[in-house]
């Protein structure tokens, strides 16, 4: 059991730690881009900014599923990656169905894949509003002083 949770535990911090790395690079792009997302038009920029950071988003969580499916296959909590994957991505969405479940030995580590995705879900949803509101606020900041002149 212990050995469980250790490993789980580590596959949860490698997939904190790409987040955070792929976080890093989306503020290195909206730094070098914010420029162009303030000037007008904004409307339209403002929906190429969710459809981004939508992808990135769809992008990172990708990531963090094909972790946790090569480490279920690796460790022999599924014979097949292709059994591996589908219960990475039951559990990490929390569908749980129960049509693949894993080996009764392997249940906790196997379930660390579902906390990883209430984790992975939350942090990567409140980035997307915190991108979006920033580059909201900044263009409303210089079409109200551009009024204002």
């Amino acid at each position: 059991m212990l050995m469980q949770i250790a490993l789980g535990s580590a596959v949860l911090v490698v997939n904190v730690l790409v987040m955070a790395v792929a976080s890093l690079v989306l503020e290195t792009g909206f730094r070098s881009v914010h420029p162009w997302l303030i000037a007008p038009p904004q409307r339209l920029k403002l929906v190429l900014l969710l459809v981004a950071v939508g992808i990135w988003v769809l992008l990172v969580l990708t990531l963090n599923i094909w972790v946790w499916a090569y480490v279920l296959f690796e460790t022999g909590v599924f014979k097949s990656m292709e059994e591996s994957l589908y219960y990475a991505i039951e559990a990490f969405s929390t569908l749980g169905l129960g049509d693949v479940v894993p080996n009764p030995d392997w249940r906790i580590f196997a379930a660390m894949a579902a906390v990883n995705g209430l984790l992975s879900f939350g942090l990567l949803t409140a980035l997307l509003v915190e991108a979006l509101r920033q580059v909201r606020l900044a263009q409303l900041e210089r079409r109200h002083g551009a009024e204002r002149k």
